[in-house]
């Protein structure tokens, strides 16, 4: 998960595009194995995923989880909103990049716009001025662009650590990770300290949420899977999905 300049530790240098390929192919004979029918044709890898699932759930109850818990209960509530203005100001930057690939004009304006006003009147970011002016936030990553043009999001698939995806996602991420800024700092331990703190952060925002999860839901796998492709297929249509209830996800 750290990448940052040249260095040959970061993954997409150790990863030629070569490795993608493979990785993706054995996605697919993976996907062929699971399939069967009885197999959720939309998570055809579904006790591959449940496993992976439980592990991502076991890592994040011992060590991911409770950093969260401390970070939000010992960080100020101001700095906590300053270093997650700065994290989505960084982010804003590379939403820009696939609202052009997207041909989708006024989000570019508007990331571009936050980008610039968050920068210099928020301080780097700390503040988010962008959101008082009323000016809104088009998150889209390369996995969205792909969306857009028509690429179908393929079965669902839970990664290490990083939860929910799809294939489309999936095969998306080296590009999302190249224009990931955190991830291009050029001294790597900045690079990984940061990402790292953009993670805990970040977990620390969604506690109440999983909280609430943990209460209601009766099955959690099914309850984020579906939660998850129906909100990717929201945004990719720009929260006006086509009336079929037999494609969830796009």
């Amino acid at each position: 998960m750290t990448l940052g300049g040249a260095d040959s530790s970061c993954p997409h240098e150790r990863h030629p595009p070569a490795y993608w390929l493979a990785l993706f192919g054995l996605l697919l004979a993976l996907v062929g194995c699971a399939s069967g029918p009885q197999a959720n044709r939309h998570d055809p890898l579904e006790p591959f995923n449940r496993s992976v699932f439980r592990f991502n759930d076991t890592v994040d109850a011992a060590v991911v989880k409770p950093v969260a818990t401390f970070y939000r209960d010992h960080t100020p509530t101001r700095v906590r909103q300053g270093i997650g203005n700065v994290f989505g100001n960084l982010e804003d930057v590379w939403s820009a990049v696939n609202n052009a690939l997207q041909l989708k004009g006024s989000a570019v304006t508007d990331s571009v716009t936050r980008v610039l006003v968050n920068t210099v009147m928020g301080i780097g970011g700390v503040f988010d001025v962008a959101s008082e002016m009323n000016i809104e936030r088009h998150t889209r990553d390369f996995g969205h662009t792909l969306g857009f043009w028509g690429v179908p999001p393929g079965p669902y698939l839970v990664l290490p650590v990083l939860g929910p995806s799809t294939l489309r996602d999936t095969v998306a991420l080296p590009l999302d990770w190249q224009g990931d800024l955190v991830r291009q700092i050029p001294y790597v331990p900045g690079s990984n300290a940061a990402t790292v703190l953009r993670g805990v952060d970040t977990r620390s925002s969604l506690l109440k949420a999983t909280s609430m999860l943990d209460d209601v839901a009766l099955d959690r796998y099914t309850f984020t899977r579906d939660a998850y492709l129906q909100r990717r297929r929201n945004d990719i249509y720009d929260g006006n999905p086509p009336e079929d209830a037999a494609t969830p996800a796009q």
